[in-house]
């Protein structure tokens, strides 16, 4: 790689205004109304996500919400709102409706004839309101219909419970159970309440777990969300019944009083766990209190909060020659977009679902096959597959979204005591056990886990040919955690015994499996023997896996190199001894080449990931600047497995692999693959590729793959466009460890420097364009 001078380091006025402009080009415009929900436009903020579009002269959105959860673990959607205005100006008229990014807002503009109106859909970040404001240069009428497609109990379909956990073995006759519906004065008012049997309950029965059942953490018993719609100029209208797509539906509406030129409306959400109805009704209205004393500072606050949120980073490609059909550019368009959706989920309880976020609608829209109603999505609601999720959290990190990946560290933190008590149950040792499939209460997903199991086979153990011993992609989110000490000096004090209880399980657990075997706990070397592992989903039965050495190695490393506050004297000398236990990394010849094998061993390949890669990411053992670049360039170029497997689609790592490796090329085709339009009407909607629509590990996995080809560090060292095309002009602005944040700028060819801070770190950057 060719060494370039910095030719420029400036602090200049007028950054901010130059920003705002660049990422104004990034607002989605629709200059017509859409088919179908399939068409919709994403709104959102907090933990409320809307899909918002117009159909026949009406505007509809759907609502979802964090952390939803039914009975069946599912994760469904709070209703479906129909708008519609009297004169309709979108009746033959010219219709606009645009994403506004700047204000985290979708705003719709009708003209007939002398009647422009316009309407406004925002979310408030700090409470769960979804505000909608109407303004009009003549007095209208506004209808807001809810529609619910949950009025009564139903039975599930054929292939329906793959939208929650039971997956494809429901019991026969599984109900989704009713919401309850009804007009209270003037507003109305919409909820579920989890009753009865839950999965909780399923799966500690199915995994043998009662006898410790009344010390684990149950997300799920008497969970209640819903919320109230209402309007100052709102009244009660009536009832009436329809089908959109594939779902009936019950509709209660809400009409203006009098006709006004302008109108608002406010849907209030509240979700929590109580012992009674009583309890959640004072929560709503708590909702609604505190909403009403902030009415006038809501929307300056929430605009304040984007503004920062933008500010905070970003990558502009070819941001001065917008051009919607130039690949490069729908990169920097796409990586906006998508941080936007992440960006919708930032105060969540739970975090961002990989498959499908808060933006899923009609399954028939990406699946003909699936014809169900709108909460259905592949893979479940309450169910989070660890490899996934962690591609959606790790780009926040390089974007400086610090606060958003609480939700992510957060959910392991709930979970931890169950994941203990798994080891404590089954095996007699401590640490925690994750799976990679797990429920929102830490347990395996019960189909996953295996209905129909051979007599006297461990309960501890999942059956099932791609997940049996892969328990170690819990320590990705111990890294997630250090990595967040590591960039902004966060206090993760509350996530150390996480990193420490998952360490412990594969000390003990693999101390434990070895003493059933024979009389010696580690191998001739002193070392542990990790057998069986697995190498992610893909090389099984392994010995000594590559992805879990790596791990290992790296988290135990990292919590050794934190400070006292951390980590005391006598701890990190048990920790060092533990280090001096991983097993070496494995290495095999590939055409005469040094390559980093997979595992020392293993009996069968079962998926197509390329863990032999994860020593370059996430682990970064090997990258741009470190040693021995040349056996990991050589895994990637040279192993079979590897160019067998290679592909964008989904969890695809190939662009992430490349940019690490320094191999711009490469970075730079499946960069295009994998952030170019997603062929849908909002572009940063891929999938379903493995997973669903939109797939977010689709879209963290692109945003990864464009950081590391902008950013890399080794140590103090901060490498500059280390596998950028150098033709590709790009503004950007991303964050670095030691509290480090970059912005710089390549034009025609040459790089610019533009804002260090601190500015001292100046000295630690070198630019490296190829």
């Amino acid at each position: 790689m060719k060494k370039y001078i910095i030719i420029l380091f400036i602090v200049f006025h007028g950054v901010l205004f130059a920003q705002n402009s660049e990422l104004d080009n990034y607002n989605l415009v629709w200059n017509s109304q859409s088919l179908n929900s399939s068409e919709s436009m994403p709104c959102g903020g907090g933990d409320i996500g809307l899909n918002v579009w117009a159909e026949n002269g009406e505007i509809l959105f759907y609502i979802a919400r964090s952390g939803t959860f039914d009975e069946n673990n599912g994760m469904p959607k709070l209703g479906r709102v129909r708008l519609k205005l009297t004169p309709n100006p979108f009746d033959n008229g010219t219709f606009k409706q645009e994403l506004d990014l700047q204000s985290g807002s979708v705003k719709i503009t009708g003209k007939k004839e002398n009647q422009l109106t316009k309407i406004e859909i925002w979310v408030d970040v700090f409470s769960p309101v979804i505000h909608v404001d109407v303004e009009s240069n003549q007095q209208i009428e506004v209808e807001a219909i809810y529609e619910n497609w949950r009025f009564q109990d139903r039975v599930l379909e054929k292939n329906e419970s793959f939208g929650n956990s039971y997956k494809w073995a429901p019991p026969k006759g599984l109900l989704i159970k009713k919401d309850e519906i009804c007009f209270k004065e003037n507003s109305l008012e919409f909820y579920h309440r989890n009753t009865g049997e839950t999965m909780f309950d399923v799966v500690v029965r199915q995994q043998q777990m009662e006898a410790v059942k009344d010390q684990m953490f149950d997300p799920l018993k008497n969970l209640t969300f819903g919320g109230k719609m209402s309007g100052e100029n709102f009244i009660a209208y009536g009832t009436s019944e329809g089908k959109y797509i594939d779902a009936d539906f019950k509709a209660w509406s809400l009409k203006s009083k009098t006709p006004a030129k302008k109108q608002s409306l406010e849907i209030y959400l509240h979700t929590g766990q109580y012992g009674n109805l009583a309890d959640w009704n004072y929560g709503l209205e708590s909702v609604i209190k505190n909403a009403s004393e902030k009415k006038k500072s809501a929307r300056s606050e929430i605009l304040i909060w984007w503004k920062e949120y933008w500010n905070k980073s970003f990558v502009f490609v070819q941001a001065e020659s917008k051009n919607e059909n130039l690949a490069e550019w729908q990169v920097g368009c796409n990586y906006q977009l998508f941080r936007y959706l992440l960006g919708c989920n930032a105060k969540g309880e739970y975090p961002t679902k990989f498959n499908g976020g808060l933006f899923t609608y009609d399954p028939q829209f990406v699946n003909p096959d699936r014809p169900f109603s709108p909460d259905f999505r592949n893979w479940g609601g309450g169910t989070f597959t660890a490899q996934n999720q962690r591609l959606v959290y790790f780009p926040m990190l390089k974007s400086g979204d610090f606060e958003l990946i609480k939700p992510q560290l957060d959910f392991y933190k709930r979970i931890l005591r169950n994941g203990e008590l798994r080891s404590q149950h089954y095996w007699g040792h401590t640490g925690a056990c994750f799976n990679e499939q797990i429920e929102n209460f830490g347990l395996p997903n019960p189909s996953e886990y295996g209905w129909k199991r051979p007599e006297g086979y461990d309960a501890g153990m999942t059956y099932n040919a791609w997940l049996e011993y892969q328990w170690d992609t819990s320590l990705e989110f111990c890294w997630m955690a250090i990595q967040l000490h590591q960039y902004n000096k966060t206090d993760i004090s509350e996530y150390i015994p996480l990193i420490e209880s998952c360490l412990t399980f594969f000390d003990e657990h693999y101390q434990y499996l070895a003493k059933n075997r024979g009389a010696k706990t580690l191998d001739e070397n002193g070392h542990l023997v990790l057998y069986p592992g697995s190498s992610c989903e893909t090389y099984k039965m392994a010995y000594n896996a590559t992805s879990t050495i790596a791990a290992l190695k790296t988290v135990t490393k990292g919590l050794l190199e934190l400070p006292e506050k951390y980590i005391d004297e006598a701890t990190k000398e048990k920790w060092a001894e533990f280090l001096n236990r991983i097993p070496p990394l494995s290495f095999r010849e590939i055409d005469g080449k040094t390559c980093i094998s997979p595992a020392k061993l293993w009996e069968r390949i079962n998926n197509t990931e390329a863990p032999q890669l994860y020593p370059v990411y996430p682990w970064g053992i090997y990258g741009v600047g470190k040693p021995d670049l040349e056996i990991a360039k050589n895994t990637y170029l040279f192993d079979p497995d590897v160019q067998r497997f290679k592909g964008h689609e989904s969890w695809k790592q190939y662009s992430i692999f490349a940019a690490r490796l320094g191999l711009t090329e490469e970075a730079k085709e499946q960069t295009l693959l994998k952030l170019q339009d997603s062929g849908r009407r909002f572009p940063a909607f891929w999938g379903p590729g493995f997973d669903w629509v939109p797939d977010h590990n689709w879209g963290g996995s692109g945003m990864i793959g464009v950081q590391e080809m902008l950013l890399q560090t080794n140590g103090d060292k901060i490498y500059l466009f280390p596998a950028w095309p150098k033709d590709w002009d790009v503004h950007f602005k991303l964050h670095a460890p030691g509290n480090t944040v970059v912005e710089a700028q390549l034009k025609n060819g040459e790089a610019t420097i533009l804002k260090v801070e601190p500015a001292e770190r100046l000295d630690d950057i070198e630019i490296l364009i190829k």
